[in-house]
């Protein structure tokens, strides 16, 4: 009977503080899809009405009195337009967002080669639809999680290939290794069959 060979978990292992940025980075991207499946869903569970009721309700609250009255009118009055299309749409944007986040973070952080090329083009493609977010209504909020994706690109970049060398060096070092092996396996047998 052979025995079952154990799976092990490769996770990724920082090597110095740029790596460790990445990992932090990754994970804060990873929380970031969590939080994004936990409002897609709970926008799939909530109606119009409710939506309505939940801005009259902040308007009328202490944290609503203390901010300007612009605030609490258009919380109320975007509330207004809320249509079941609407939330639909914003929750399956949600959710997309939050499983390919989960999805690829996890991957990362398990050292999958694949999911680093696919975080790069899911990385350009975020950064693309928030350029077009920002020429038309720039924000302080959106500016910030720009910079954050650049930075996330750069050192998923950096990682993606210093992983991909790493992986060659250690092919190429087992293909030497099993070419001497079997070099020498060659020789005891030439040496064996040999007369004397």
């Amino acid at each position: 009977m052979h025995p079952t060979p154990t799976r092990r978990l490769i996770v990724f292992q920082p090597r110095d503080t740029l790596d460790r940025l990445f990992a932090v980075s990754v994970v804060i991207k990873g929380l970031d899809g969590l939080v994004e499946l936990v409002a897609g869903l709970a926008l799939l569970l909530i109606t119009p009405p409710q939506v309505e009721a939940a801005a009259a309700q902040f308007a009328g609250s202490l944290v609503g009195s203390l901010l300007p009255d612009a605030v609490s009118a258009w919380a109320v009055t975007a509330a207004e337009h809320v249509t079941i299309t609407g939330l639909a749409f914003g929750a399956s944007y949600l959710l997309a967002h939050g499983v390919v986040k989960v999805v690829l973070v996890g991957a990362l952080l398990r050292n999958k080669l694949w999911a680093y090329p696919l975080m790069i083009a899911v990385l350009i493609g975020f950064l693309v639809f928030q350029g077009y977010q920002l020429a038309h209504r720039p924000s302080a909020g959106l500016v910030v999680l720009s910079l954050f994706d650049v930075v996330v690109l750069v050192l998923t970049w950096r990682e993606f290939h210093r992983q991909r060398s790493g992986r060659r060096a250690l092919e190429s070092a087992s293909t030497r290794a099993a070419s001497t092996d079997e070099g020498t396996a060659q020789a005891r047998l030439s040496v064996q069959a040999s007369p004397l």
